[in-house]
């Protein structure tokens, strides 16, 4: 028996993407909503605008979703989720350095560069970071122009502003409460 194999390949993962992958909506703010999909190894994007659904059935998207509550109440500064991250090596060296700035802080898309050993690559930097299916819990929205202005965002500039804000203002209030 011949099994043609390109279409046992499509029709397989037609099927398996069905069942693996769950989507759910969050609503962050009025007119800020996200979408996040989760797959068996982890949390795989997350779209900026919703999908219309509301699933909850794995305990990993619950507890994605309660992390992501519990960021923009401003009570949890570093998330704690396993991440299925589907990107070149290159993208993903630029993702692994996201995920060392801090809470509150921003890096220019150079120090990002300097960081990951390749100083000349600031656009390639750029590109990966504007690449990131995880945004938020891969917080690429801390990298912004060597200016200081706010460049560039998947959500667009009022997403940036509302994290980089959100951020600022629980910094505050913790030094705030410590000083």
């Amino acid at each position: 028996m011949v099994v043609n194999k390109q279409n046992w390949i499509k029709k397989t993962q037609s099927v398996t993407l069905a069942n693996m992958y769950e989507w759910s909506d969050l609503e962050v703010r009025p007119g800020f909503s996200l979408a996040i999909e989760i797959g068996d190894a982890g949390v795989r994007r997350i779209e900026f605008g919703n999908r219309g659904v509301e699933s909850h059935s794995s305990t990993l998207m619950r507890e994605a979703l309660r992390q992501l509550r519990l960021f923009f109440a401003g009570e949890l500064h570093k998330f704690d989720l396993p991440l299925e991250i589907v990107g070149t090596d290159f993208q993903k060296r630029v993702w692994s350095a996201l995920l060392t700035i801090p809470y509150g802080e921003t890096r220019s898309y150079s120090q990002m560069a300097a960081q990951i050993g390749a100083p000349r690559a600031v656009r390639a930097v750029g590109a990966a970071n504007g690449r990131n299916p995880i945004p938020i819990i891969v917080p690429c929205h801390r990298v912004i122009g060597a200016s200081g202005n706010l460049v560039g965002f998947g959500g667009g500039l009022e997403w940036k502003r509302l994290l980089l804000g959100l951020e600022a203002t629980y910094v505050e209030r913790s030094r705030q409460a410590t000083a």
